[in-house]
């Protein structure tokens, strides 16, 4: 059977629509994941030019819109491969200087598989306090991952820890393959939001005696769970074995 029905199957009864039904059976999807290559799911042509992408003679033409995002680079990919109420599969093909901007995955737990190439990610998790504030209004959020990941890596945030909130920018031509449990859903209040770094450094807020404020930042949510200017995703063509309801 080939590993991506393989890892159909295994999450079809390993996730239920309010997530994972254990934390056992989430790291035994992530055992699988972590086996999946370009090969197994139509990238691996794709995989080989990213293994060949030379920095010094590919300088990006790109430039920035207001929130950060590029314009007139080539847009991000997504392959889509399967979804039902219980969890979703997909692959975003990122080209170099392109950014997923900085979005969330509320209520959801999401694994993620660099399949080829390098990107830098960005990560936060949002701060409890005491007096709750207007989700429209600047929130305080502390910062979990600043770093470059390099294929493969696989990683797993939870609906309130492990960078729920984080933002990619390609650095070579990459490729992410997501599994979300439960899946993106607008009837269940799932949305995805996007959110930007405040310019307020200090709202008066009481931030826990815990908290390096070193590692906080304020983040405010665009209005009507629109992205920033510029971000586009177009959906490409999946090329691996069909995964059959």
């Amino acid at each position: 059977m080939p590993k991506i029905k393989n890892l159909s199957n295994a999450c079809k009864v390993s996730f239920s629509p309010n997530g994972p039904i254990s934390e056992e059976a989430l790291e035994r999807i992530r055992a699988l994941l972590d086996g999946i290559r370009p090969l197994d799911v139509g990238l691996d042509n794709e995989a080989q030019i990213a293994r060949s992408w030379n920095s010094s003679s590919h300088q990006p033409n790109a430039r920035r819109g207001r929130n950060g995002a590029n314009q007139f680079a080539p847009p991000i990919k997504y392959l889509h491969i399967h979804e039902c109420k219980s969890f979703s599969m997909g692959i975003f093909c990122m080209p170099p200087c392109s950014v997923i901007p900085l979005h969330n995955h509320p209520g959801m737990t999401v694994l993620s598989k660099l399949l080829y190439g390098k990107v830098h990610a960005e990560s936060y998790d949002w701060i409890d306090i005491a007096d709750p504030v207007d989700q429209l209004q600047v929130r305080p959020a502390k910062l979990v991952r600043d770093c470059e990941m390099s294929a493969p890596e696989t990683t797993i945030l939870y609906p309130n820890r492990g960078g729920n909130i984080h933002t990619f920018r390609a650095i070579t031509p990459c490729a992410l393959f997501d599994i979300l449990s439960p899946p993106y859903s607008a009837e269940e209040g799932r949305h995805c939001s996007y959110f930007r770094k405040s310019l307020v450094k200090e709202p008066p807020v009481d931030l826990p005696s815990e908290i390096d404020s070193s590692e906080v930042v304020w983040l405010e949510e665009l209005e009507d769970h629109q992205p920033p200017e510029g971000f586009v995703v177009t959906r490409g063509l999946y090329k691996g074995p069909v995964i059959r309801r």
